[in-house]
């Protein structure tokens, strides 16, 4: 389970620190959803081409979806969306001269949702 994926503007790629941000916020939605941290799973999508607010090249955007299984409060997911959306604002900051439009969207994974862990030998 949390099946977290972050889509962002390709001219962040030198600045926003990927890795220290998905292993914050796997931390931080292991505690906040009392899930064990091995079943946090983060895939970066780096988006070509973005357009934000007049087409300004200094807008970036990065957008955070994580997906957990249902059953969470509204409260729940609510502090793990705010808690999520500081974490992005730290990790992003080295990106000098752009403004980054940074969301966070907590859905539930769908009924027909599996998952596999499988080594090979």
């Amino acid at each position: 389970m949390p099946q977290i994926t972050v889509d962002y503007s390709a001219s962040l790629s030198d600045t926003f620190d990927r890795r220290g941000f998905a292993s914050a916020l796997h931390l931080l939605t292991a505690d906040v959803v009392s899930t064990p941290l091995e079943t946090c799973k983060t895939r970066f999508r780096p988006v070509e081409e973005t357009f934000v607010a007049d087409g300004a090249p200094e807008h970036a955007l990065v957008h955070v979806e994580l997906a957990l299984l249902p059953g969470r409060t509204e409260e729940i997911k609510a502090e793990l969306s705010r808690a999520a959306l500081e974490l992005l604002r730290e990790h992003t900051a080295g990106a000098a001269g752009l403004v980054v439009h940074g969301s966070v969207d907590v859905t539930e994974l769908g009924a027909a949702y599996r998952k596999d862990v499988s080594t090979s030998r």
